[in-house]
């Protein structure tokens, strides 16, 4: 586990963006932890969010043209993530996010940003069944761009309805990687290091039985 991938951790804890307990997800499975973006709800908080996203962007390798954040939580994400880009890697990538509803004043249209062309990474916080990111990916290939990568915060490393995660339908289905600044695995890994016996023994027991 790399020096930001902890921080990362650390960070989502402190504001309670990673939760340990009992969650009923949509599935209806009762995970023993929840992942939620919205939480770093404060400036310092953000601009260390943007600091990981743009870490695991430029450890991927990946080559992109564009950044795009799905409303609405990923709005707050690529903007944050694109200014770490560019005042620590000296990166400076144009940026897209989309309305939930088309705007029918003013400039109007759906988008909001620069052109939505090139090779495109969407930026999220989670895939869980992976539908919202697939209208994404629809969206963006509507307009001529393509598809380069997909940035989360957190893997899940969890089966969908089928022996594959979402993520790894993803990865199948359009041929692109799917970059998460931290994975279960590590949460898991962080967690053994905090003498927490009974949540690691939890979460194990989740990921025998959802894990891919």
């Amino acid at each position: 586990m790399k020096d930001y991938q902890k921080a990362f951790i650390e960070l989502a804890i402190k504001h309670k963006a990673l939760c340990f307990g009992e969650f009923t997800l949509k599935s209806g499975r009762v995970s023993p932890y929840f992942f939620n973006a919205g939480r770093f709800q404060s400036g310092s908080a953000l601009s260390a969010l943007g600091s990981f996203y743009a870490q695991a962007l430029v450890h991927s390798e990946v080559e992109v043209d564009l950044l795009f954040g799905p409303s609405y939580k990923g709005i707050p994400l690529v903007a944050v993530t694109a200014a770490a880009l560019s005042s620590e890697h000296g990166l400076d990538f144009p940026i897209c996010y989309n309305r939930k509803e088309v705007k029918d004043h003013g400039e109007g249209g759906l988008l909001v940003g620069a052109p939505l062309e090139g090779k495109v990474a969407i930026i999220d916080d989670v895939i869980t069944a992976g539908t919202a990111v697939r209208e994404v990916i629809a969206l963006i290939k509507s307009h001529g761009a393509s598809l380069g990568a997909v940035l989360i915060g957190l893997d899940r490393q969890e089966k969908g309805q089928s022996e594959l995660s979402a993520i790894q339908e993803i990865e199948a289905s359009y041929a692109v990687p799917v970059v998460s600044i931290v994975k279960l695995e590590h949460v898991l890994q962080y967690m053994q290091g905090q003498n927490e016996p009974h949540l690691v023994e939890t979460i194990e027991s989740y990921r025998k039985n959802f894990g891919v």
